[in-house]
């Protein structure tokens, strides 16, 4: 029998644009020149979706933004408990997602040095607004529907950790630094999942994309606000469902970005979201019809016995699982950073623009984590029926979700990299032994990766001995 991970109960969707004005901050990149946005690639969109077994209960509300990252986890933290609040929500049962785009304006209070600043602080107050009403008429659009998933594959993502050209013969043997661009000597995990909600008529309602790639493709020379790929990838899906919502959710992709980046052209990053797009598309369309089973039938003696095979409706009890939405946290290991105090004043003296921008980085990572020894990351995690939705607010590598993904290979896992926060990434313990972005840019130590990894499961196997 072929049969997808399955849950039926209420779903709705609802969508809103978010297109910041011309002129505000939108400097992403230490190399860049510009500090303002010129002109707008692609709108930017919020997308949000609310899941209820029952019209009594409480709904499970995911909301997805074409924005990059959380400058400051104390402000997300405020940001997202106003808008929880609002909504009447439990902490777990609200997970916000972010696509990771590289040409939008940063999720923090603007800095004094900014152009662009007052735009951006008014806009993070109508974007506040826009999260709730758009939750808000989510849930207010729930029907009957299904969520089926399946998983495909698409070449995107490719690996980012090359080690330097140029310093090869400089450096001693078996320790080249490791810079940030496609390495096409390391394989990546090229995994699509995809989330197909059908409404009892048989429309699509949305489709939901996990897929692990760093939307990089514009970089410096980019003056533009844009979705990067997602923004194509997302119109190709829609072209292809009707106009039904697509979201994409971003997965563990520490070290995965597409091959052909860092450019200026906003048409390559269309050509990135097609390829993904038209994969998500052949995924959904290599699916069975929502609610049912291919099962095997009978041999029929022809010039050859043929064995057929048939779809018939999933039992009852197949379609409709429990929901369940947890948050369990796990205490990882802090490296031994200079205090804040001592950050600030090397920040307020640095005139290099680059090195400037990776010290204010660092500066506002310590600040919110303090000076403990151990950080207490949560994993969030909630169960849709057959399937699991896992994930944690820090950019892990894709090892994690191949690995959780392992754990429960009769179901469809769903992770999600940078959920209800951003803060450093979780590179594998083995990759502290060499100079590379991700290990020096996270404030997290050794090991982190595989305790939240170990974590995540150990929250998959509580979802699932959850019943409704």
């Amino acid at each position: 029998m072929i049969s997808h991970s399955t849950w039926t109960g209420l779903v709705g969707a609802a969508r809103a644009d978010i297109t910041p004005s011309v002129g505000i901050f939108c400097r992403n990149w230490g190399a860049a020149v510009h500090d303002t946005a010129q002109g707008i690639h692609r709108p930017l969109f919020l997308t949000a979706i609310a899941i209820q077994e029952n019209p009594s209960e409480l709904p499970l509300v995911l909301v997805d933004l074409d924005l990059g990252w959380w400058g400051s986890l104390t402000y997300e933290r405020a940001f997202r408990q106003r808008i929880t609040s609002s909504l009447g929500l439990p902490a777990e049962r609200f997970l916000w997602c972010v696509t990771h785009t590289h040409a939008a304006p940063p999720l923090s209070q603007p800095e004094p040095q900014w152009p662009g600043g007052d735009i951006l602080s008014a806009y993070l107050v109508t974007l506040e607004q826009v999260v709730i009403e758009t939750a808000r008429k989510a849930i207010a659009a729930v029907e009957p529907a299904t969520i089926d998933w399946h998983h495909g594959r698409c070449a995107l993502a490719t690996n980012r950790d090359l080690p330097d050209p140029s310093r090869r013969t400089a450096q001693p043997p078996g320790a080249p630094r490791i810079v940030c661009g496609y390495n096409p000597a390391i394989p990546a995990d090229d995994t699509l999942v995809v989330g197909r909600v059908t409404a009892a008529s048989g429309r699509t309602v949305a489709t939901l994309t996990n897929y692990a790639c760093h939307p990089t493709t514009l970089a410096w020379d980019c003056d533009l606000v844009s979705p990067d790929f997602v923004g194509a990838m997302r119109e190709t899906i829609q072209e292809g469902t009707g106009g039904a919502p697509a979201i994409f959710l971003q997965g563990a992709s520490g070290e995965l970005s597409p091959r052909y980046q860092y450019v200026g052209d906003p048409a390559v990053a269309d050509a990135h979201g097609r390829e993904l797009g038209h994969a998500a598309l052949a995924t959904i369309f290599a699916m069975e019809p929502s609610g049912q089973n291919l099962v095997y039938d009978r041999v029929v003696e022809s010039g050859a016995p043929l064995a057929t095979w048939r779809r018939e409706t999933k039992a009852s009890n197949r379609l409709s699982g429990s929901l369940a939405a947890m948050r369990h946290t796990v205490t990882i290991p802090l490296k031994d950073w200079p205090p804040a105090a001592e950050l600030a004043t090397q920040f307020a003296a640095c005139s290099d623009r680059a090195m400037a921008e990776r010290l204010r980085r660092k500066l506002r990572i310590r600040e919110a984590l303090g000076d403990g020894a151990g950080f207490p990351i949560e994993i969030w995690g909630w169960r849709l029926g057959e399937a699991l939705v896992l994930g944690t607010l820090a950019e892990a590598y894709s090892c994690i979700q191949q690995n959780v993904r392992a754990a429960f290979p009769d179901r469809e896992v769903v992770w999600l990299n940078l959920v209800n926060g951003c803060l450093g990434y979780l590179p594998p313990a083995a990759m502290y032994d060499v100079d590379l972005y991700q290990v020096w840019q996270t404030p997290f130590d050794r090991g982190s990766l595989e305790l939240v990894e170990q974590a995540a499961i150990a929250l998959g196997h509580e979802l699932l001995a959850t019943s409704s």
